[in-house]
């Protein structure tokens, strides 16, 4: 049998429009890395290039380089390149701080936007811890109240006592795709505003915007961007609402005139405002060389090789894994499925430190997800292949 699918796997690499680019990748032969949806691989140039921030625009211009290498403009001039890969046009997308903090700054941004008369903020139920976090901060400083409930629900769950809600684009543990235009829609009928979490959706897929009227939204870029551990998170602010966006951290580089260090605060024009502290500078041109890999994709053709290659390791883990084994909690359907393939699987611990050992590298979310994350810039089918087999391997040699 599996010989069948290692044959198809060999075919459908041969017709991949997108395989070339694994060549720009720094990965291990005879590993499977499916962890991208955590951290992505090291695009293979950016060494060089951080070797002569270091030694050159660091060790010999040193503060020269704030302007000669373009230091201070990093923020904004990054942002616009990631604004093609989520939809949006130059001067909405500002880059700098953490994700948790880019949270923060909307939320709060948003309600003061659209609070004076909207008692509370909508939450995704399922989201990623942190930003039930932030958003329980920043309704306490607001005055307004949390709702909790499924993306699912929440169009019926808006009303006019709405200000905003905040949403995961792709469910972080199970790969569930939300419906980004529809529940947008069903926020504005209502008055309320949309504050979208790209992180795991950013760089996997297309996600319009400006196309869908998109308010404000948050991403990191250490996922499918390959920016690095702990790279620099990324701010939307839709054009319409930047007059109006009052960040709660008017930090001294979103000043209008940041050197004349003066007292008063008066906000840049722009997606400026959304800039705090002093640039990550390290981090940030990593960064910026990365999104290298990006030139000349679009993210159409990333997105087709994704649903592909998922639907292939999906049908390869029916075809070697006894049934019983694991079960998919990502939905099959295409319109509802992110990047990854997340499987339930008893022993979930065990199964995916060894299959580490055996060379597949996922991760795994307690108590008994296995998650595998497809990045179709560097992941071939014959990798989807490989991981399927050596995940039955594992659970052949382990008790059921």
């Amino acid at each position: 049998m599996s010989e069948t699918y290692i044959q198809r796997a060999k075919a459908l690499d041969a017709a991949d429009a997108l395989a070339a680019h694994r060549e720009r990748f720094a990965l291990d032969a005879g590993t499977v890395y499916l962890d991208g949806n955590s951290l992505g691989a090291l695009p293979a140039h950016v060494p060089a290039r951080m070797a002569d921030v270091i030694t050159r625009e660091w060790g010999e211009l040193r503060i020269r380089s704030w302007g000669e290498s373009g230091w201070w403009t990093a923020p904004e001039r990054i942002g616009d390149r990631i604004a093609p890969i989520v939809g949006a046009a130059p001067g909405q997308i500002v880059v700098g701080d953490s994700t948790s903090v880019n949270v923060f700054k909307a939320v709060v941004a948003a309600a003061r936007i659209n609070g004076d008369d909207r008692e509370e903020i909508l939450v995704d139920a399922t989201t990623f811890p942190t930003d039930g976090y932030i958003a329980q901060s920043a309704a306490r400083m607001t005055g307004h109240e949390i709702v909790a409930c499924d993306p699912a629900d929440m169009a019926d769950a808006v009303s006019g006592r709405t200000a905003l809600a905040l949403v995961n684009h792709v469910d972080y543990l199970t790969g569930r795709l939300r419906d980004l235009p529809g529940l947008t829609a069903a926020l504005h009928a209502a008055g309320a505003l949309a504050v979208w979490d790209l992180c795991h959706s950013a760089g996997a897929l297309p996600v319009g915007l400006d196309a869908h009227g998109v308010n404000l939204a948050v991403g990191c870029t250490y996922k499918y961007l390959n920016g690095g551990p702990g790279s620099p998170a990324y701010l939307y602010v839709a054009e319409r609402h930047q007059a109006a966006f009052d960040s709660p951290l008017p930090g001294w580089n979103s000043h209008t005139d940041p050197f004349a260090m003066t007292p008063g605060y008066e906000a840049a024009e722009g997606a400026l405002k959304g800039r705090v502290g002093t640039p990550d500078i390290l981090s940030m041109l990593a960064l910026e060389s990365a999104l290298d890999v990006w030139d000349g994709v679009a993210i159409e053709d990333v997105r087709a090789k994704s649903l592909a290659l998922t639907d292939f390791f999906l049908e390869c883990v029916r075809a070697y894994v006894p049934e019983g084994r694991v079960v998919s909690v990502t939905p099959d359907a295409h319109g509802e499925r992110g990047s990854q393939a997340a499987l339930s699987c008893e022993n979930a611990p065990a199964v995916m430190a060894e299959l580490i050992k055996r060379g597949v590298v996922g991760d795994l979310r307690r108590p008994d997800v296995l998650r595998f994350g497809f990045t179709p810039l560097y992941v071939g089918f014959a990798d989807a292949e490989k991981a399927a087999r050596v995940l039955a391997e594992v659970l052949a040699d382990l008790p059921a």
